[in-house]
């Protein structure tokens, strides 16, 4: 196992935007965007966020509700989970048009999470905002025909999620409801819109954080995922297993920042790089002053070769129908 640090990338300048940042994803041109899931506690908004790696700089786009995820797509705009909504949110008219309405409509109190897009389909699951009670759903958009599948019922908070194998008819989803504790792999039949089977690759029940965000390695062997420990910490882990047998590859450190949240790699100066949110959702006050970069985003080095067409596919821009 190897241990990696990583330094702060930017710290956002309220405790609204460093309430809980998530989603990180790559945008070309050395930017990647994220999300302000929530500006606060009490708070029913949220926003999108490009961050320029050259100039340090950050753009935010206000929305009229709690964002899950953002991707760009390949018309300049974001697919975004809002609420109860799926949408294409325009930076240009700063209007968001969902295309998908309704969700979780049978049950109460949840709201969109976490997503994954690949080849103009998504996938996306919602969470319990109590956290408490088995009734968020985990859902297949089909992009050729705009179908909408529910693929669970029963999850508590759908986060962390990525694609690792596609074939004819097929896909392979690594999924993380949070407080299982697992990494769970679906063989989904796309035709039919419903789960084939499921195995645990992960098992983090004797971990002291809860697994939240998670990417794929560009070899695809490998998930990386984030960690969110809710005790006093002097460091936040983000830590790479192996798909095979679940062994610990790597872990990176978020030294001031336990609470971490999403992983992402990106390609900057022709290297492959780690993007790390953290949060200070749920912190108390008195613990602030043990963890000074809570709510930061941080870099980190990889020892991942580029390989572009690899990258491509696992971070593609989502295609507007």
């Amino acid at each position: 196992m190897e241990l990696r640090s990583t330094e702060l990338l930017y710290l956002p300048p309220s405790d609204a935007l460093r309430f809980l940042p998530e989603g990180p994803y790559p945008m070309g041109g050395d930017r990647f965007s994220w999300v302000a899931i929530q500006h606060g506690p009490n708070a029913n908004v949220g926003s999108i966020h490009v961050f320029d790696l050259n100039t340090k700089t950050d753009v935010a786009y206000e929305l009229p509700g709690r964002p899950g995820f953002a991707f760009a797509t390949d018309k300049g705009n974001f697919v975004v989970g809002c609420e109860r909504s799926i949408g294409i949110y325009s930076p240009t008219s700063k209007s968001f048009v969902p295309f998908i309405e309704g969700i979780d409509s049978d049950c109460s109190g949840t709201i969109v999470n976490d997503g994954v897009t690949w080849d103009g389909n998504l996938i996306f699951g919602t969470k319990d905002l109590e956290f408490r009670t088995k009734k968020a759903g985990l859902y297949f958009w089909r992009g050729r025909d705009s179908k909408l599948f529910r693929l669970r019922s029963d999850q508590i908070c759908s986060n962390g999620k990525c694609v690792v194998h596609v074939e004819p008819g097929h896909i392979e989803l690594l999924d993380i409801d949070t407080p299982t504790r697992k990494v769970v792999a679906y063989r989904i039949n796309t035709e039919r819109g419903e789960i084939e089977s499921e195995r645990v690759v992960v098992d983090l029940s004797e971990d002291t954080g809860m697994p939240d965000g998670m990417t794929a390695t560009l070899d695809g062997k490998s998930i990386i995922v984030s960690l969110y420990n809710p005790n006093p910490a002097a460091f936040g882990r983000t830590v790479q297993y192996s798909i095979a047998d679940g062994s610990t590859e790597q872990v990176w450190q978020t030294i001031g920042s336990p609470q971490a949240t999403c992983p992402q790699l990106i390609v900057w100066k022709g290297r492959v790089w780690i993007i790390v949110t953290t949060a200070v959702e749920h912190m108390p006050t008195e613990r602030r002053i043990d963890s000074p970069t809570a709510g930061g985003l941080f870099l980190g080095e990889t020892d991942i070769e580029v390989n572009e067409n690899a990258f491509g596919r696992l971070t593609q821009p989502f295609v507007e129908h």
